[in-house]
């Protein structure tokens, strides 16, 4: 097969797929499904623990893609197809975990953070996959066969050129396994035996405000070098502009405040901490900042969209007149029929999910929540469509899902202020949307860099479809599993002393629910949004002290997962419909953004970079350094997904999500009331809870060196050199 003339890349009338539709090999095998799902098992939980730190992800179809032909050349004779197979199904849950973790999250900044569970995240997650498929499937002919030599698909291409150089296999595999081993090593030292700090930071006394800081993590280092030094440079110089620049310069004039707390914080100026400073003023900055740059690109390419709709609508009629039947095994596509059924099903399972089982305190009425899942299907087809179709002509990392997320929110939050829909319970209704739409958005920009795979390889789009619908419902389980880890891995309850009179509560202030166990008390839980009286956040309010005594600080919205865009849909809603946002800081973020625009940067990657924290941005920052090192000091650029360093650095970014989790779920197996939820067996057979020391040992044999900046800083170093070496070493 190897030895066959074909270029991925040839013109129209010269193509021909690398197996050509008259042979048959096996595909869509049981060993080849299973393998598939195990990745999206993996990669859909990576790619959450990861985008909610650093509010970005990177393609898995690559490093899937060349650990399939590894791994099951090692169970016997793998085809081209089975290869093809395993990467679809295993990369649909890397775009189905960006669309969830995007959105749902916003439930916990709406006040709504005691209903964030697993059932509530997995339903949403798998009708938004769904939609995203099904709806590609009218489109597939017009986007990847029609559009072939127009449209260029980069990752998809660059995909099937690694499964073409299958006979490579091992030197590829070889890469990402040096990334995971190196990596994971680094990973549980730093964080499970706590070796070294994780953060080294600074806070010179003679610039007050600011910070310099790096999480110096492998996952950042290897998301910098995937992205490269300009994109990480912009991500950076957003980071420099907040910490750098405006905290200090809020710190300076904050100085004539005095005692007197200026909204939205409840803290004097002169009293608040780098990250008090980021928390209260920067983050409002961000989300302007962000919302204003997702919709200027969502702008800059309308004339794409408008296009796309166009074609896939003339498409959609085409098939339904039944003008395109398949003619042979590389042109079946699921039915058409399959595709109505399947929407029908999905207004429908919406309209269940809302009408019988609701949110405490978020039910609507019948008629509103049937509103929602037609809306739901109708913004589907249109966004998926205008997916497709920007993921064909400037890959799929150019997908504005957070824009059309927003503009999905936008446009419904406007139709519920002018009904007069604007209690709590509308807002989540907005949010279910609009997270639905954007896991579908998603998942569609994704699947058609799959199906373009598929059609130059010579896949069966049929089973491609199928292994995608696995797929998603697979991965959908990690995803729903793994926000609710980090949720409940990194909360914490912070001691909190407030006076609160119940009968006369704040403006902005809830009762959330009337009992709450904590340690054996019950509390109240309150819930604050937008109250100049108390900062936003859950509170434990206990009756006989009659005062606030914990915040119920949840691990999503923390420093270690700042969930942005999560935190930028919950703005947006709150925006329209209760009108309670500090207006005057999303307007400085949003004018921010215009001056950006008008240096001829493109805003997205700056905004996101305001908007997290710059020890993020600079960890980044370092993995864009070591790639331009490696090309000025081997004369080319290093743009291929399937090069050494971007294996490598895809190893890197595996290892610190498996190993990061697997750090969360020791904390959770270490927490004193661990065995209050757990079966009395399992607590048992693991002994729980453990002790807080069993493996945080680093230390009593490092001695001060495990709180030492200069040695974290050090170990970070060499962890560089070594992405240095691998990038520049040729694969065999």
């Amino acid at each position: 097969m190897s030895d066959r003339p074909w270029s991925s890349t040839a013109p129209p009338g010269e193509f021909r797929t690398y197996i050509s539709a008259d042979e048959t090999l096996k595909e869509f095998t049981l060993r080849a499904v299973i393998l598939g799902a195990l990745f999206g098992l993996l990669f859909g939980a990576i790619t959450v623990y990861v985008g909610l730190r650093a509010g970005l992800t990177v393609s898995a179809s690559i490093p899937i893609s060349v650990l399939s032909i590894s791994i099951l050349r090692a169970f016997g004779r793998s085809t081209i197809l089975e290869n093809n197979i395993v990467q679809t199904t295993g990369s649909a849950g890397e775009s189905l975990a960006a669309g969830v973790m995007f959105t749902i999250p916003a439930l916990i900044f709406l006040g709504f953070g005691s209903e964030f569970t697993f059932w509530r995240i997995f339903p949403l997650a798998l009708l938004g996959g769904w939609l995203g498929v099904l709806f590609m499937v009218p489109l597939r002919r017009q986007l990847i066969v029609k559009e072939h030599g127009n449209l260029a698909f980069p990752e998809g291409t660059a995909c099937a050129d690694v499964l073409v150089a299958g006979e490579r296999g091992g030197s590829f595999a070889g890469r990402v396994f040096w990334g995971l081993g190196l990596g994971g090593i680094y990973t549980f030292l730093m964080k499970t035996v706590l070796a070294w700090t994780e953060q080294p930071e600074a806070r010179p006394s003679w610039f007050p405000g600011a910070s310099f800081r790096a999480n110096i993590t492998s996952e950042y280092l290897g998301v910098g070098y995937i992205i490269g030094p300009r994109v990480a440079g912009i991500l950076f110089a957003g980071g420099i502009v907040s910490w750098l620049v405006i905290m200090p310069a809020i710190k300076f004039y904050g100085q004539l405040a005095g005692n007197t707390p200026i909204y939205p914080s409840t803290i004097p100026i002169p009293q608040m901490t780098p990250d008090d400073l980021w928390r209260s003023y920067i983050r409002p900055m961000g989300a302007g900042a962000v919302a204003a740059a997702g919709l200027i690109t969502l702008l800059r390419t309308m004339p794409t969209i408008i296009s796309a709709l166009r074609a896939g609508l003339k498409d959609v009629r085409a098939e339904g007149a039944g003008q395109s039947g398949a003619s042979s095994r590389i042109d079946r596509d699921v039915p058409m029929r399959w595709v109505i059924a399947g929407s029908v099903l999905i207004i429908a399972m919406m309209w269940v999910l809302l009408t019988f089982h609701p949110m405490q305190g978020a039910q609507t009425q019948w008629y509103q929540n049937l509103f929602a899942g037609v809306f739901v299907v109708v913004f589907g087809f249109l966004f998926v469509t205008v997916a497709g179709r920007i993921s064909g002509l400037l890959g799929n990392s150019s997908n504005p899902v957070s824009g059309m997320s927003i503009a999905t929110l936008m446009a419904t939050c406007a139709i519920f202020f002018l009904a007069g829909w604007t209690a709590p319970n509308y807002a989540v209704l907005a949010l279910m949307i609009g997270g639905v739409v954007c896991t579908a958005a998603a998942i569609a920009g994704a699947t058609s860099q799959d199906l373009k795979t598929g059609y130059l390889v010579g896949a069966t789009p049929f089973w491609q479809q199928m292994g995608l619908l696995i797929g998603v419902t697979v991965s959908t389980v990690a995803i729903g599993a793994t926000l609710n880890l980090m949720n409940k891995g990194l909360e914490k309850y912070l001691p909190t002393q407030i006076g609160v009179n119940l009968q006369a509560l704040p403006s902005g202030v809830k009762i959330e629910r009337d009992t709450f166990i904590y340690q054996g008390k019950t509390y109240a839980l309150i819930n604050s949004l937008g109250s100049h009286e108390i900062p936003d956040g859950e509170y434990l309010y206990d009756p006989g002290t009659k005062q606030i005594e914990f915040q119920w600080a949840q691990g999503i919205g923390s420093d270690k997962a700042p969930a942005p865009q999560a935190r930028l849909m919950a703005t947006v809603i709150n925006g329209i419909l209760n009108q309670r946002l500090p207006w005057r800081l999303v307007l400085m973020g949003v004018t921010l953004v215009i001056a950006v625009e008008i240096l001829g940067v493109r805003s997205l990657a700056f905004a996101t970079g305001m908007y997290i924290s710059v020890a993020t941005t600079a960890a980044m920052f370092a993995g864009g350094l070591i790639r331009s090192l490696v090309e000025a000091t081997t004369k080319k650029k290093d743009e291929s997904e399937a090069s050494p360093g971007a294996l490598y650095s895809s190893g890197l970014i595996a290892a610190g999500g498996v190993f990061g989790l697997l750090g969360i779920i020791i904390n959770l197996l270490q927490d004193p009331e661990v065995s209050t939820h757990t079966p009395h067996w399992f607590s048992s057979l693991l002994g729980l809870p453990w002790r807080a020391d069993l493996f945080s040992f680093g230390p009593k044999i490092m001695g001060p060196l495990a709180t030492s900046n200069l040695f974290g800083i050090f170990m970070f170093a060499l962890l560089a050199a070594s992405l240095f070496y691998f990038a520049r070493k040729k694969l065999n």
